[in-house]
């Protein structure tokens, strides 16, 4: 009996959150779809460990564009009108930020008072009289920001129509974030900086950071929360992996594509490290382009040189140090109160702090997450699940060699624990149960992604999503490949890549039209 099938309409590379979304998706409608996972577990990196028999989870935190059950965001309707069944978790507050040199330590809630007004915006008032009326009016243009983004994804919208329906996103849409915020509103810089505290999760500084990215992430988390699966990020990928099998997706694991083979600038088939060679008409990619330009297309000259003219011009977004631990004692005996703390030890200032994305360590702004607050029967009694985070440029380990390599890790682990230790008048070190380092090569080893890549290519003015819609059919170098991964138009994030794939399945279908036609 044959192991694969004679032919596929897509084959998708990697059962990570977009490629099932994009599997989902294509079979929902008919399409016959194999996934090849090089790994034994779905997801890629939305996944968790087990560690003195407790499980830790190994992703960045929390999901957005979930909301309430009754009143759900983009990403909860999605997977729900595709079947996908997952348990969420609503954590307790947007954020709490601390910057002793600004004199900042505020907690922000999500969510709108029962007139409309922001609760975050009744927050900052009363610790900054006069500024809550300001704060609620650039609350509100983001909000109407994030739902033009989210109308436009299903909608085919003219110029005009932009102009006269979406006035928010088009004024806006060639500006940064740090442009609109001083343009529209009389924000003190305290506040400013308050406000800010998110750029870490998009990996660029305000000053460089396109509004319209700006304007959806805060309208999305301030508005609707976030949320964490209450089976860790292991849940939502098995039961993403599940859906896809009962929508009739072969799921194959332990089976890594090596090469993409094309002919006459089109697809029409992969072959894995074991050597089965599978025919298919469409694939898509959660390989980044670099690799699967660079070394995946098969025959090599089969690449246009303006395809490895566009990936080395794409700048790399972020990726990822952050060290997980489990500690011996509870989170109030630790003095750990908040389930999400934006830490700053110098001025909050994101283009001094994005500059040290490109060193080694002594980072100056870090994210700590405890899991306790989100997710309590997800870790022992007396016991507290703490990450702590810096999200790096993929240069920053260009130096590092597999002779220095653990000493490295380990001196910035150490960096990172001695300053959340000083935060909070407790030497963390003295309760370490057990501990677990991510780097950018953790990341390159699990998942394969070009200098251990989690953000994909940077969103910035000179790269936004504006831009990338324009160019959108001019980066279809090969027929029948398309990308689903954080290097889609939409950019980065473990929700923003389940619509990566929806939009992955949509250029297959588009190209099914056309070649129809």
């Amino acid at each position: 009996m044959a192991f694969y099938k004679d032919h596929y309409d897509v084959v998708v590379i990697g059962g990570a959150l977009a490629g099932m979304s994009c599997a989902m998706k294509l079979a929902s409608e008919g399409k016959s779809v194999l996934i090849l996972e090089q790994h034994n577990l779905p997801g890629g990196i939305a996944t968790s460990f087990v560690r003195s028999g407790v499980e830790m989870e190994a992703t960045l935190h929390e999901m957005m564009s979930i909301g309430p059950e009754d009143n759900p965001l983009f990403i909860r309707k999605y997977l729900d009108d595709l079947g996908v069944v997952i348990n969420w978790l609503r954590v307790p507050e947007a954020y709490r930020m601390t910057s002793p040199e600004d004199r900042i330590d505020i907690t922000l809630h999500a969510g709108k008072n029962p007139d409309g007004s922001w609760i975050c915006a009744d927050e900052i008032e009363k610790q900054y009289p006069g500024q809550g009326r300001e704060v609620n009016k650039l609350m509100d243009l983001c909000e109407e920001v994030y739902q033009s983004v989210i109308y436009m994804n299903d909608h085919t919208v003219s110029k005009l129509q932009t102009l006269k329906d979406h006035e928010g996103l088009a004024k806006t849409a060639g500006y940064s974030a740090e442009e609109v915020i001083n343009k529209y509103v009389n924000l003190s810089e305290t506040v400013k900086k308050i406000l800010a505290a998110y750029w870490i999760y998009v990996g660029q500084p305000i000053s460089s950071l396109p509004f319209t990215i700006y304007a959806f992430l805060m309208g999305d988390y301030m508005s609707g929360g976030s949320y964490v699966a209450r089976g860790f990020s292991h849940e939502m990928s098995a039961a993403m992996a599940k859906r896809c099998e009962e929508l009739g997706v072969q799921y194959e694991y332990c089976q890594r594509v090596e090469k993409i083979l094309v002919k006459d600038g089109k697809v029409y088939g992969v072959r894995t490290a074991h050597g089965d060679e599978i025919h298919c008409d469409y694939v898509a990619s959660s390989a980044y382009p670099n690799t699967v330009y660079g070394k995946m297309i098969e025959p090599q000259s089969e690449v246009p040189s303006i395809a490895r003219k566009y990936v080395n011009a794409m700048p790399m977004g972020v990726t990822c140090f952050s060290v997980v631990l489990m500690l011996d004692a509870s989170p109030e005996e630790l003095s750990i109160h908040d389930y999400s703390v934006f830490s700053a030890d110098a001025p909050m200032d994101t283009d001094v702090f994005w500059k040290q994305g490109k060193q080694l360590g002594n980072w100056d702004y870090l994210t700590t997450i405890c899991l306790n607050y989100a997710n309590p029967e997800a870790v022992p009694a007396g016991k507290t699940s703490l990450s702590i985070t810096n999200l790096p440029l993929p240069e920053c380990f260009d130096g590092v060699t597999a002779d220095n390599y653990f000493e490295t890790k380990q001196r910035i682990a150490s960096q990172m624990i001695d300053q959340v230790s000083e935060h909070l008048g407790v030497n963390l070190k003295d309760h370490i149960i057990d501990i677990e380092v991510e780097t950018p090569v953790t990341i390159s080893h699990y998942t394969g992604d070009y200098k251990g890549g989690i953000y994909g290519y940077q969103h910035n003015m000179d790269n936004s999503i504006v831009a990338r819609l324009e160019d959108a059919a001019k980066t279809n170098y090969i027929k029948g490949l398309v990308f689903s991964n954080s290097t889609q138009l939409a950019g980065d994030g473990m929700a923003v890549n389940i619509n990566n794939g929806r939009i992955a399945a949509e250029m297959i279908n588009a190209e099914i039209k056309e070649a129809q036609h």
